[in-house]
């Protein structure tokens, strides 16, 4: 059972995210302990709209790092512009002997910078090379990092709210693993998922939306089905049926426009198997 009160001055949803109480809980203690908050949970359940979310609840900026199969952890403090310093050395621009013109901080180091606290998500962190996530551990850890061209420390003005995201492509380290706040961000159930639809309508039809939902879990229970449709995808599928004018006791028998929601030639064959 969770004590609510850690929620009563935290982060907690917003007009267009829905947040569950343990996922509001797991936010507000990562917060208030300064860790890292570690998210996981299938496609779809919003862990990247959730920094926007917190960004949006506690009033603050948001800095996005979107990791890549290339992405190295230095990207993220700072890089040293030579190319550019030689270039103006040739050119003849002065302040070429400057060299923390050639800084450029990278969005860690922006985090670090800031004059208020921010929100840092670390988007997938498991996109990186296996070394990526132990190569931040002490920058983590201190809020600190070391410029070695300008012999300078940055250390964090404040604290930011890390948020890292991942999808389970590659397990972590363990000492990584060890220093963040951890939470599964499981598929919403019907109700849940209601809630989180209309979020994003001005109006919606009852029936309409009901027998919506009904056929969609319907497909995700398919076994056959590989790429369960997420919760993006039943937002289209809902905001197609509206402009289609799709009556509600037709969705269904007769799944209209279901290619909004599968994907996929295997899946959409066992849907029609399933359907037939």
């Amino acid at each position: 059972m969770y004590n609510m009160d850690i929620n009563k001055d935290g982060f907690k949803s917003t007009t267009t995210y829905v947040a569950s109480n343990e996922l509001m809980s797991a936010v507000n203690v990562a917060r208030l302990l300064e860790k890292p908050l570690l998210i996981k949970g299938e496609p779809g359940t919003g862990k990247t709209m959730l920094a926007n979310a917190i960004a949006e609840s506690l009033g603050m900026k948001l800095i996005i790092w979107n990791i890549k199969s290339t992405t190295k952890a230095q990207d993220g403090l700072y890089v040293y512009d030579t190319i550019q310093r030689l270039y103006d050395g040739q050119f003849g621009e002065e302040g070429v002997d400057d060299i923390s013109r050639y800084i450029k901080l990278g969005k860690l180091g922006e985090a670090f910078s800031s004059d208020e606290q921010v929100v840092l998500l670390i988007d997938e962190i498991d996109k990186a090379d296996l070394e990526f996530p132990n190569d931040l551990l002490w920058e983590l850890d201190q809020m600190e990092f070391y410029i070695h061209e300008t012999k300078e420390t940055v250390k964090a003005k404040h604290r930011p709210i890390v948020i890292i995201t991942s999808n389970a492509e590659k397990e972590l380290p363990d000492a990584f693993l060890r220093r963040c706040i951890f939470h599964y961000i499981a598929f919403p159930d019907k109700e849940l998922m209601s809630e989180i639809v209309r979020t994003h309508f001005d109006s919606l039809d009852e029936n309409l939306l009901g027998e919506a939902l009904k056929a969609f879990y319907e497909i995700r229970e398919i076994r056959d089905v590989k790429k369960k449709p997420s919760t993006s995808e039943l937002i289209d599928w809902i905001r197609a049926l509206q402009l289609g004018g799709i009556p509600a006791e037709k969705i269904c028998s007769e799944l209209p426009f279901v290619g909004t929601v599968i994907k996929k030639d295997e899946d959409l064959e066992a849907v029609v198997r399933r359907n037939v």
